[in-house]
C-alpha cells in the first residue's frame, strides 16, 4: 500500500498536467483513435480498451428520499494510459482514478481514489462486469440480457456513502453517428454510448444517517486518445429527463475565444434517437456564481428549436464543486419552460479569478 501510494504521487501529477481538460488536445502520437466505420459491440465494448488515452465509466443519478428531499450521485471511474499498450504487475501503463459525489440542497460531498492497473487495485473485469477502485465498484447483477440491464453501484467517502440498484428500462443508446461522437470542427472525436434508461433505488448515508432513495440513473461509457483540439478548454454537458420518457444528452465545448462547438442527441422513449450536429444546440449561461474562487455559470438556457425544446435550468446547490485533482462543477439540476423535468450538468475548464 505505502508503495503504491508513494508511486501515484509521483506519476499523477505529471499525468493530470499532460492530460488535463485542455490537455485533451494534445496530440496523442502512437494512440488508436477513433474511426466512423468502427461498429460498437457489445458486451464487448463494456470492457477496457487500452490502446486509447483516455476511457470513463461515468454514472448519476436524480434521486428523491424517503424524507422528501431531492439529492443527486455521481460515480466516475477513469483509465488513463502512458502508453498506448497494457501490461502486467507495475509494468502496465495504464493509471485509474475514482470520482464520487452526493449531493443535496446544502452540502456537496466528494471523494477521489487513485489506482494502478495490474496490481489489483483498480480495473474492469468482464465475466461478470465490474468496474473498480479499491472498494467502489460497479457490477452487473444482471441474470440475462445486456450486463449493464442491471447494476449495483456503490463508492464511499469520508462523511458519506452510498449502495444503490439500477435496472435499465429502455436499450443502450449510441451518442453521435452510430456511436462516433465528433467533438470539434477539426474532426477530433470519441466513441460514446449511454444508458440513459434506470430506475434506481438505495440507500444514500449523509453525516445525520441514512436515507432511503429513488429515482432516475444515465450512465455514459466513451474513449479516445484525442477527443479535443488544441484551443478546447473545457465544455459544459447536459443530461435531460423529460416529464414525457423522453431524454436529451447535449454539450458545448468551448474554445479559447469563447465560442462554442455543439452536439445533441434527442433520444425517445422507445430508445430511438436523433442526433444534431455542431450549431444546433444552443447554450447561453444566465448566471454566474463563485464557487471555489471561480465564476461558474450554475443556470443555463437550453435551446433545442428543432425538437420543440427551450429551457431553464437551476442546480439543487449552486456549490457542486468537485475539488479533485481534475478540480470541475458537477451536479443535479431541475429545469422548465418547455419541458420540465431533472438531469445532471457537468461544466471542466473554469479557471480561477
Amino acid at each position: 500500500m505505502i508503495a503504491r501510494i508513494l508511486f501515484l504521487m509521483l506519476i499523477w501529477p505529471s499525468v493530470l498536467g499532460a492530460q488535463g481538460f485542455a490537455g485533451l488536445g494534445t496530440s496523442a502520437e502512437g494512440f488508436a483513435t477513433p474511426s466512423p466505420d468502427r461498429a460498437l459491440v457489445f458486451p464487448q465494448d463494456h470492457a477496457a480498451h487500452p490502446p486509447y488515452r483516455i476511457e470513463w465509466w461515468y454514472l448519476t443519478a436524480t434521486l428523491t428520499g424517503a424524507d422528501g428531499q431531492d439529492y443527486g450521485v455521481q460515480w466516475t471511474l477513469f483509465r488513463s494510459a502512458m502508453k498506448p499498450e497494457d501490461g502486467e504487475g507495475w509494468a502496465t501503463p495504464q493509471l485509474w482514478m475514482g470520482h464520487a459525489g452526493l449531493t443535496s440542497a446544502n452540502r456537496h460531498h466528494h471523494a477521489e481514489r487513485l489506482g494502478r492497473g495490474g496490481v489489483g487495485s483498480a480495473g474492469v473485469d468482464t465475466d461478470p462486469f465490474r468496474a473498480f477502485i479499491d472498494d467502489w465498484e460497479m457490477r452487473s447483477v444482471a441474470t440475462k440480457g445486456d450486463p449493464f440491464d442491471a447494476l449495483n453501484l456503490s463508492a464511499r467517502g469520508r462523511d458519506f456513502s452510498y449502495d444503490l440498484d439500477l435496472t435499465a428500462k429502455g436499450p443502450l443508446v449510441l451518442q453521435g453517428k452510430a456511436g462516433y461522437s465528433v467533438k470539434s470542427a477539426e474532426g477530433q472525436a470519441s466513441y460514446y454510448y449511454s444508458q440513459p434508461f434506470y430506475e434506481v433505488s438505495g440507500v444514500i448515508v449523509l453525516p445525520t444517517g441514512p436515507v432511503e432513495v429513488t429515482g432516475q440513473g444515465w450512465l455514459d461509457r466513451e474513449w479516445s486518445s484525442q477527443p479535443l483540439s488544441e484551443n478546447q478548454a473545457g465544455w459544459d454537458w447536459f443530461s435531460l429527463s423529460f416529464a414525457d420518457g423522453a431524454r436529451m444528452m447535449g454539450f458545448g465545448l468551448r474554445s479559447t475565444d469563447s465560442s462554442h462547438f455543439t452536439s445533441a442527441t434527442w433520444i425517445r422513449p422507445d430508445g430511438t434517437t436523433t442526433p444534431y450536429g455542431d450549431g444546433a444546440l444552443r447554450l447561453t449561461p444566465l448566471e454566474e456564481t463563485e464557487v471555489a474562487g471561480r465564476m461558474i455559470p450554475v443556470r443555463w438556457r437550453v435551446h433545442l428549436p428543432q425538437e420543440g425544446l427551450d429551457v431553464t435550468t437551476s442546480p439543487l446547490n449552486p456549490q457542486s464543486w468537485m475539488g479533485t485533482s481534475f478540480p470541475y462543477w458537477e451536479g443535479p439540476i431541475r429545469f422548465d419552460g418547455s419541458h420540465t423535468g431533472r438531469g445532471y450538468l457537468e461544466m471542466t475548464g473554469y479557471p480561477r479569478e
